[in-house]
């Protein structure tokens, strides 16, 4: 690209407003559910990922016991000692296999413990937020006005009717 072209093109997209950024929110057409009742959030519960976390255990379970093919080796090398060119082809075929069989059955054991390791975290996560939701609850009644009439003590601060009767 020329240096003239290179200038060219900024000062075509200087000029467009297409190529601001927009930090407020995303037009509504990059938002597929939108007018979805959910509101377009993604909801996932518990029973959802441990079910796709044992299908991926019970995936990889089967190409351990099935997709393994430990004769081909043995078929491969018994062929090239009897001089037959398709020994080496048939080795090589098995190598590939062996590491493409070794990308997803890797592929089955990220997702399965990924989705345990997501089940402990959002766990975690709700006990977290429920501890803070509740405590802002707290602290934001303090601070609300509309708790009590101008003039009025705040029924927050109000000491407990035990504590008047001792």
């Amino acid at each position: 690209m020329a240096w003239d072209e290179w200038e060219r093109l900024k000062s075509s997209a200087a000029g467009q407003d297409s190529g601001r950024m927009h930090l407020n929110g995303v037009p509504p057409e990059d938002r597929p559910n939108a007018g979805s009742p959910s509101g377009g959030f993604l909801k996932v519960n518990q029973q959802d990922l441990a079910a796709i976390g044992d299908e991926a255990f019970k995936l990889y379970n089967r190409l351990w016991k099935e997709a393994r093919v430990t004769s081909t080796d043995s078929a491969a090398s018994d062929l090239s000692g009897q001089g037959f060119a398709l020994g080496a082809a048939l080795s090589h075929v098995s190598t590939r296999w062996e590491k493409q069989l070794g990308s997803v059955m890797d592929a089955c054991a990220l997702i399965s413990n990924h989705m345990d390791f997501t089940q402990n975290a959002h766990a975690g996560d709700e006990i977290f937020i429920g501890r803070h939701v509740s405590s802002i609850a707290t602290l934001d009644a303090g601070f609300d006005e509309d708790w009590a009439k101008p003039g009025k003590p705040n029924e927050i601060y109000k000491p407990d009717e035990k504590d008047k009767k001792d």
